[in-house]
Formats: C-alpha cells, structure tokens, sequence
C-alpha cells in the first residue's frame, strides 16, 4: 500500500481540480434530448467523467446517456466489484450565499451543488482505481466504476442500465456515511389529494417543492383577504416561532415563511417550510382537507399524527417529510417522502393512513422495498476492514433512511462518504465537502479495492 499512498498524495491536488471541474457541470435534470434523457447538462457531466477516465487508461463505455462504466483489469462482469456513484444533483433550492455551481476553495473546502453528493466521492473513487493501476497492483478479478445520472429521481439510469448490459452481482456506493450500511429502509411516496373546503380560509394557489425527496426551505402562498388576515398570518408566524413576511394586493395576500432546506432522509435536521405553512393556515382558519394535512402532517416527522408511526430494533423508525404541494382551482396536491422500518409494510401503511384520513386521500406515488446485506459477507468485512485500517475507526454496521445505488446490486452496500461527526450536507444550501474527506475517501477505497479484487488477498 506504501506506493499506493505515495500516488495519492501526488495526485492530491489534480485530485481536487477534478472535483471543481465535474460540480461546475450544473447536472440537475433537465428536458430530455436526443441522447441525453436527463438533460444536456447531466449528458455533459456524463462524458466529462468518461473523459477523465479514458486519460487514466480506463476502458470506458456509455448507454446511450443514461449511465457509463470504467474498467480496470479484466474478468467476469458478474464477479466484477462494482462502484457505483451518480453524477445527477438535486436542484439548487434557496439560502445559498457562495454560486452553487462555483466550486469555490475555501478554507480546505470544496463548495457548490453536488460536492457531497456524490461526484467528490465519485472522484476519489476514480482516483483510488487510477492508483491501484499505476501502483501495478495484480487484480484477480474486475474492478468497475459505474457512473450514473438519475440517482435523485428514482434510479431509471440503473434500471435500464440492467436491462442493455450486465450488473456486477456485488459492490458498494460511495453515496453516504461510514463504517458500512448494510441495511436500507424501504421508500413510499405517498400522494395526498383533496378538494379545498369552502368554508374558512381561503387559499388561491400554492406551488411549493421542486423533488419529493428535498426539505423546502421556503414557502409561499396566495390567500384571500386583506390587511386583517396578513395581520394574522405574521402574528401567527410570532406564536409558532416561524419567520413570517406578508404582501397585499388586490384583495388577496401573499405569505411567505421561510425554513431550512435538506434530504428528505433526515427530516430531523431540516425545518419544512411547507409544514410551516399549513401550521399558519391552519391558524387563519383553514378547513377541510387543508386542515387535516397540517393536523396530520404539520412540522412532525415520524408518521405519528397519520397513524403509521413505526420502528424495529433493526432499521429503527419510520420517518416522514412532506416535500411538494400544489394548490390550484380548488384542488391539493400533496406528495410525502417517507422511509419506513424494513419489519414494517407499506400495504399496512396505506391501510392506517385509509383509516386516519377524512378529507384527504392518500395513493402510493412510487414504492420500494428495504435492502439488506448481511454483516458476515466478505464485502462488508472487508470494507470495515479498509475503514478501519486509514481511519482507525469502529468496525461496525448500520442502517440509514436514504436509498443508494446499492439497490441496483444482490450484494451492494453503501460504504461512505460522510465519516463520523461530519455534518449531512447533501440537498442543503452551501453543500461543501472537505479536501481532506476527499482524499481519505481515495485511500479508504484504494484500500478496499485492493482487499477485494487484489490478487495478494487470495494468498
């Protein structure tokens, strides 16, 4: 490893010239074109990181837009360790102070949309495999990194990358924390429709959230009245505790409030500017259906008020965080980002929620099942092993909210980035990842590459 420690520190800065180069590459997706089915940009991002691996002597492929993959040493793609990061980012959102497509270095960090999230660790995954190549480290089997561009809206980059070409059986996705998770809590978006109540306060139009699985951290919306109610809505903003602005015209009053964005995972550490919202109408007088999803919803975040509260000594609990609202001619459209228990059923979820809803009616928007690896596996042990051995850290597995590529593979498990301590920055405003977490991602992956496809570990 002495040699591959010595290329990476040499590597270091282009290292993080890369990073700069692939988050300048503004990839939220976009209208599809011909060839690019998420977008010019996230099409463009696409060939920038085949680009950059071709120049390190990788075998590179594309298809047809969707996804890529690198190469280094041969042998059975089936039996191949796969490295699957994404390179598509969630919108930029509000409270940002610094471009979020700048890239800026400040103070040994790297800022801008998708540094965390996952092209700093996508990057230092494509510098672990160039060095492993250029230490001559003998491979026994196939390592492939597989670069993807819809990660953040459903995954279809995986689907069809299966369906045109083979998946490795096992891997790992630099798409979230350390030591190693090998357990993933199932996905439901859950839609809430219903007709607004002529009685009580009355909302003209609210078009809040832009991806279900983003916290917004601003809402506005058009209500009627005047003076008195925009009188009301920012005392109402005073009690709740909510920064509450209000602006009148032509017999109508626009609210605004303003929360803090994040991923919808962790609903915990974000304020939902939309639960905010409901909270003051509900105040104002809101009835019918609008009242029910601010009683049922409001800034909770764990299914209580809905009835499908739940958790499991395994994957822990159910977490719930309403992203999007549409409110037009009379009608809410609502869309919830919940994670649930893998001992839990979502066929049980929409049962309790049929039994708890008056007004509103709550259909299954898009589900996905958990995903577990067992500890005992030699992908898991070893890659606790590569952590531990650069880190020093617990050797340890643990189960998250967030869906990864992982999903993508029978035997995938998410393996990084975020250490220990490290504060989430994906989905937020002012997403930076560290120089340095870049670069001990490289070593931790060098490491487990070399553990895992390294011919020496046979020996």
């Amino acid at each position: 490893m002495d040699r591959i420690e010595e290329l990476l520190l040499q590597y270091r800065e282009e290292m993080m010239e890369t990073v700069q180069k692939w988050v300048r590459i503004p990839s939220v997706k976009g209208e599809a074109e011909n060839g690019a089915p998420f977008g010019a940009q996230a099409r463009r991002a696409l060939d920038t990181a085949m680009e950059d691996c071709e120049k390190f002597g990788l075998k590179t492929q594309i298809f047809d837009g969707y996804a890529g993959h690198a190469d280094l040493g041969e042998g059975s793609t089936r039996d191949a360790l796969a490295i699957l990061a994404h390179l598509d980012v969630v919108p930029v959102g509000d409270g940002w102070v610094r471009d979020p497509f700048g890239a800026q270095r400040i103070d040994g960090k790297i800022f801008g949309r998708g540094t965390s999230d996952d092209k700093g660790p996508a990057v230092a995954a494509l510098y672990a495999m160039r060095a492993v190549k250029e230490a001559g480290v003998p491979l026994r089997r196939k390592v492939r990194l597989i670069l993807g561009c819809d990660e953040e809206c459903g995954s279809s980059d995986m689907a069809y990358y299966k369906k045109v070409t083979e998946m490795p059986r096992s891997g790992f996705s630099p798409d979230a924390d350390y030591p190693v998770i090998n357990i993933e809590k199932g996905g439901s978006h859950i839609r809430f429709t219903g007709e607004m109540s002529g009685d009580g306060l009355q909302v003209l139009s609210m078009q809040v959230g832009e991806r279900a699985n983003v916290i917004p951290g601003f809402a506005s919306a058009l209500v009627e009245g005047g003076e008195e109610v925009a009188q009301q809505a920012e005392a109402a903003g005073q009690r709740l505790g909510f920064p509450v602005k209000t602006t009148l015209g032509n017999g109508a009053v626009i609210i605004e409030t303003t929360g803090l964005t994040g991923h919808a995972a962790f609903p915990a550490h974000g304020k939902n500017a939309i639960g905010q919202m409901l909270l003051i109408f509900r105040e104002l007088g809101a009835q019918g259906a609008l009242k029910e999803l601010a009683d049922c919803v409001g800034m909770t975040f764990n299914g209580e008020n809905l009835g499908i509260a739940a958790r499991d000594d395994v994957s822990g609990e159910l977490t719930a965080s309403l992203d999007m609202i549409r409110i037009e001619n009379g009608c809410l459209d609502a869309l919830m980002d919940v994670r649930y228990p893998v001992l839990f059923s979502p066929e049980r979820m929409f049962q309790l929620l049929s039994q708890r809803l008056q007004y509103l009616t709550a259909s299954d928007a898009g589900t996905r099942p958990p995903h577990f690896v067992s500890d005992r596996t030699e992908l898991v042990q070893e890659l606790l092993e590569a952590y531990h051995e650069v880190t020093g850290g617990e050797k340890r597995t643990i189960a998250i909210g967030g869906g990864t590529y992982a999903q993508a593979m029978e035997e995938g498990v998410a393996f990084g980035a975020l250490f220990p301590g490290e504060v989430e920055m994906a989905h937020q405003a002012n997403e930076f990842m560290s120089e340095e977490s870049i670069f001990q991602n490289a070593r931790i992956f060098a490491r487990a590459i070399v553990r895992l496809a390294g011919k020496q570990r046979e020996e």
